[in-house]
């Protein structure tokens, strides 16, 4: 008898600059959620680059950082993008901005989490403040990735991602 395979469920984080916060998030989840996330980043405005400072994290954390680059929200908007279920904003800027129409409608909520890099002071201090942003990352993708999706009703689970936002 056929086992069926699980539904994997692609997630967009979106952030303005797309260097630190969405790239984070998108290396958690890929960990996270192995086997039933594929997870994606992107931003408004990409910087170009990924962030020294979250390269280095994710490193020290053990997670792959090959294939991670700041792109533009415009390649999921796009013809033969992958079809995606959950967009996250992890920035108020780009919480605020029109975003494209993104194929597959999928929910989206605002998890935003203070850009690490526009921390001042020391380099103790900065990399500090990204530490802070992967732990609240962490966080709520561990209660994502926990959800019982099948058994959740669309506007239960949007209650449930908002709420996640604000954990």
């Amino acid at each position: 008898m056929p086992t069926s395979q699980p539904r994997i469920f692609n997630v967009l984080f979106l952030c303005t600059g797309n260097s630190a916060r969405s790239i984070m998030g998108e290396a958690i989840l890929d960990r996270l959620g192995q086997g039933h996330f594929r997870a994606y980043s992107a931003g408004s405005h990409p910087k170009g680059a990924v962030h020294p400072y979250a390269l280095d994290l994710l490193r020290r954390f053990n997670h792959p950082v090959e294939g991670l680059r700041s792109k533009s929200w415009d390649e999921f908007a796009a013809p033969g993008a992958p079809a995606l279920d959950f967009v996250f904003t992890v920035c108020d800027s780009a919480a605020a901005e029109a975003c494209p129409v993104w194929p597959g409608q999928p929910m989206t909520a605002h998890w935003g989490v203070p850009d690490p890099a526009a921390a001042e002071g020391n380099e103790a201090l900065k990399r500090a403040a990204f530490a802070d942003a992967y732990g609240r990352l962490h966080n709520r993708i561990s209660i994502l990735v926990s959800l019982p999706l099948a058994s959740l009703d669309r506007l239960a689970l949007q209650r449930r991602l908002d709420a996640i936002g604000h954990a």
